[in-house]
Formats: structure tokens, C-alpha cells, sequence
């Protein structure tokens, strides 16, 4: 694939690991840090080669035997949402929802600490600092935007996004333990699409889709919907997954 990023760029390389999506494999990660390069690289370039933010860095995976995690994006103006999206979204109208740039609150932080509690109990992510939220998902200088999703004056989730001129990334989404019968996840993902399509953007990024991990695998019915091969982008208008 050719490079849409200068070349070459000063990338680091994990040591192999245990996969977070696929029990008994490993992986390995390249990893960028923009205060390194000079000038920086276009993130939305960035994104189109596959890349994803996790605080000031920049990764993607370089596993030596696997190619599970596919870079997927969607096309918010042609996106056409199924039966069971659009019950979520009917379900989830008592919700308002609105943006606030990326500032550390202490509302926001307790509910981040709920969901991984609840989450991810005893995998080491479940007791984050008020440092680790701060760091982990807030980036000022790369758009970061919170949406705040409430239920009439209670904050039931979050969910952060990296605003570019013709895109949006979507980094991450938490949400009340209480409220998982809502289905917010893919209600976050729902008004992402509806507001990056209401401010004419073009593409909505939702990171990596994992075919075999239940968990990354529900991407793959936002559709129509982009992933990225060794040709460049593909278009997929329906699937079976």
C-alpha cells in the first residue's frame, strides 16, 4: 500500500504480547508519537493508513501471522442503519445529547471508573487514575470532543471523539453499568454518524473490526461501511457477520 504519511516515520515496535481480542495469540504494535516528528504528520492521513490515537500516540498493528484487525470507517451520508439499529435509536430519544471540549471533570471520571469496574473487573484496567483517564483519552490539540449523553439531569455516558475537517474518529465510549440494557454503545455510534453527516463531513472511524472477538466484531453491521486492505479502502454494503 502506498504511504500517504512522510516516510520514513520514526515508528516504535512492541515487543510481542498476549492479544486483547484473540485468547492464545499474539501481537506486536507500532507506535508513533507526533511530539517526535517535525513537521507532523496529517492525522487525517494518519487515520487513512490505519492508524488510531491513544493519547499523544499514534498505533496500529504489525502482528508477524495475523491480519484479524481490519481498519473500518463509515460513510455517514450513505449510511443506512438496520431494524435493530433504528429500535435503538427509537429506544434512546429520551436521551440529549451534547459536546464539550476535552477538559478533565470529576463527573466524567467517576463514570469511567464505573465502566471499567464493571467492564474489564481484574484485567488491570479496572483502577485508572485520574492521570490515566486525562492522558489515555484526552487530546486537546487533535480535536478532542466529549458527548455527553444524559438521561434527563444524570449522566448515563461519554463518549469521546477526535474532530478533523472531513472526519470523525471515534476513540471511545463508556457508560452507567445500569443502563447496558440501552444498547449506548451502538447509540453513541448511531449519533456520530447522525452528527458528523448534519456538519457534512465525509467518514466516520471506528477503529478496528476483529472478525473472531465478539467484543470488536459488531462493527461490522454499520453498513454501508469501508475496510482497509493491502489495495486500499473496500467498499462492503452488506455482510453476513
Amino acid at each position: 500500500m502506498q504511504s500517504l504519511v512522510q516516510d520514513p516515520l520514526p515508528l516504535l515496535l512492541s515487543p510481542e504480547h498476549p492479544c486483547p481480542y484473540l485468547p492464545g495469540k499474539t501481537a506486536r504494535t507500532e507506535f508513533l508519537d507526533l511530539r517526535a516528528v517535525n513537521p507532523s504528520p496529517d492525522y487525517a492521513e494518519l487515520l487513512a493508513q490505519g492508524f488510531r490515537r491513544s493519547g499523544s500516540y499514534f498505533y496500529r498493528p504489525d502482528c508477524k501471522h495475523c491480519q484479524a484487525c481490519v481498519p473500518l470507517r463509515i460513510p455517514v451520508r450513505e449510511f443506512n442503519p438496520d431494524r435493530s439499529q433504528r429500535r435503538v435509536w427509537r429506544r434512546n430519544q429520551d436521551l440529549s445529547v451534547s459536546l464539550r471540549p476535552a477538559e478533565f471533570l470529576p463527573e466524567h471520571y467517576a463514570l469511567y471508573r464505573r465502566y471499567l469496574a464493571w467492564k474489564h473487573a481484574g484485567g488491570g484496567m479496572d483502577d485508572p487514575s485520574p492521570l490515566d483517564y486525562a492522558s489515555l483519552l484526552m487530546a486537546r490539540n487533535h480535536g478532542t470532543q466529549l458527548a455527553q449523553i444524559h438521561l434527563r439531569d444524570q449522566l448515563v455516558a461519554m463518549a469521546v471523539v477526535d474532530a478533523l475537517d472531513t472526519a470523525w474518529s471515534a476513540v471511545y465510549t463508556f457508560y452507567a453499568p445500569e443502563a447496558s440494557p440501552r444498547s449506548l454503545g451502538t447509540f453513541a455510534i448511531l449519533w456520530e454518524i447522525a452528527e458528523a453527516r448534519r456538519r457534512g463531513l465525509q467518514w466516520l472511524y471506528l477503529g478496528y473490526r476483529v472478525e473472531a472477538s465478539p467484543k470488536m466484531s459488531y462493527k461490522a453491521r454499520f453498513l454501508p461501511h469501508e475496510r482497509l486492505a493491502s489495495n486500499g479502502w473496500q467498499r462492503i454494503s452488506r455482510t453476513f457477520c
